[in-house]
C-alpha cells in the first residue's frame, strides 16, 4: 500500500493536524472579516462622499435655477418665494430684447471677450515660449518683472489706464476696453510654465530641418502645450465676459456698454426691475453654457494641468 502523502505543513500527527487546520479556518474567517469590514467602510466613505457632492452641487445649481425661475416671474411675482411661478411668462425676455440696447450690450461682450482672448493666447504663448527656450541678456530679470505686476491691484491701475485712455482718444472705444487685457502676465507666466517642459532635442532637432524659429513655435511646441493653451483662454474669456469696473469707467455712450455694465443699469436708487435683471442675466450665461458644453473636457484637462504647473 501506498501512504498518503502530507501537505505542506502537516506533522503526520492527526491531533496536531486537526489543531493546526483549526487555527488556519480561524485566522481565515478573521481575515475574510476583516476585508468584509474594510470593503463596507469603503462603500459608506462612497456613499457620504457621493451625498456631500449631491448636496454641493445643489448647492451651486440653486442659485441659477433661481435666476432662471425669477426671470420667468411677473414684477409683482419677483418677491414671491415660491420656486414655480404663479403666472410664467416671458415678456421680461421680450421687455429685455425690444425696449433696451442688449443686443448691443451683447455683441460688444462677444466681440471684446473673443478678440482679447485670441490676443493673449497668441502674444502670451510667444512671449512664454521665448522666455522658456531662449537665453539672452536680462530674460531673467525681464520675466520676474513681469510676475511682478500680478501683486499690483488692478484698482490701482485704473487711474493710470484713463488718463492714458484721455490722452489717447480711447475712451468709448473697443480698444480702450480692450487695451489693459491684450496680454496678461499671469498667462506668459503659465505658459513658459508649460513650454519648460517641451523637449530641448525636439526644438534642436527641428532647427537641423531648416525650420524657422516661428515655425517651431507654431508647428511644434505649441501643439504640446494645448491643455494649457485651452486652460487659459477660458480663464481670459470668462475674465473678459465679467468685467464690469473698467468698462464701467471707459465707457460714456449706452450703445458701447458691455453686459455687465448694461445689465446694472437696471438698478437705480429708486427701483431695481429685478425681473428684467434676472432675465438679462439668463441670457448672458448662454455663451459660457454653450463654451462649456463644447470644451469640457479640454476645461478639466487644462485647469488641472494649470494647477499642476502653476
Amino acid at each position: 500500500m501506498t501512504s498518503k502523502a502530507m501537505q505542506p505543513g502537516e506533522t503526520g500527527v492527526p491531533e496536531v493536524d486537526s489543531i493546526r487546520n483549526q487555527e488556519l479556518e480561524r485566522a481565515r474567517e478573521v481575515a475574510l472579516a476583516a476585508v468584509g469590514k474594510q470593503d463596507r467602510k469603503r462603500r459608506y466613505a462612497q456613499i457620504v462622499l457621493a451625498i456631500m457632492l449631491l448636496i454641493g452641487g445643489l448647492g451651486m445649481i440653486f442659485p441659477f435655477v433661481w435666476m432662471v425661475v425669477s426671470s420667468l416671474k411677473r414684477a409683482q411675482d419677483i418677491y414671491s418665494l415660491s420656486l414655480i411661478p404663479p403666472e410664467p411668462t416671458l415678456g421680461n425676455y421680450k421687455e429685455v430684447l425690444q425696449k433696451t440696447s442688449y443686443v448691443r450690450w451683447f455683441a460688444n461682450s462677444i466681440v471684446i471677450a473673443t478678440i482679447t482672448t485670441l490676443s493673449v493666447a497668441f502674444f502670451d504663448s510667444l512671449a512664454g515660449y521665448t522666455l522658456a527656450k531662449f537665453r539672452f541678456p536680462g530674460s531673467t530679470a525681464i520675466f520676474v518683472l513681469i510676475l511682478s505686476t500680478l501683486m499690483v491691484p488692478t484698482e490701482m491701475l485704473v487711474i493710470p489706464w484713463y488718463m492714458m485712455s484721455i490722452e489717447f482718444h480711447w475712451t468709448d472705444s473697443y480698444w480702450g476696453i480692450m487695451f489693459p487685457g491684450v496680454m496678461s502676465a499671469f498667462g506668459v507666466f503659465l505658459m513658459r510654465q508649460f513650454f519648460m517642459g517641451v523637449p530641448n532635442e525636439l526644438i534642436d532637432a527641428a532647427r537641423l530641418d531648416g525650420f524657422s524659429e516661428f515655425r517651431i513655435f507654431w508647428k511644434i511646441a505649441l501643439p504640446l502645450v494645448k491643455p494649457a493653451v485651452a486652460a487659459l483662454c477660458i480663464f481670459t474669456f470668462l475674465g473678459n465676459w465679467n468685467a464690469y469696473i473698467w468698462p464701467l469707467i471707459v465707457t460714456r455712450s449706452e450703445s458701447m456698454r458691455t453686459l455687465p455694465v448694461g445689465i446694472a443699469f437696471f438698478s437705480s436708487e429708486s427701483q431695481s426691475s429685478f425681473h428684467l435683471i434676472m432675465a438679462a442675466a439668463s441670457l448672458a450665461t448662454v455663451p459660457v453654457i454653450i463654451i462649456f458644453l463644447i470644451f469640457q473636457r479640454q476645461i478639466i484637462k487644462g485647469i488641472a494641468l494649470a494647477g499642476l504647473k502653476g
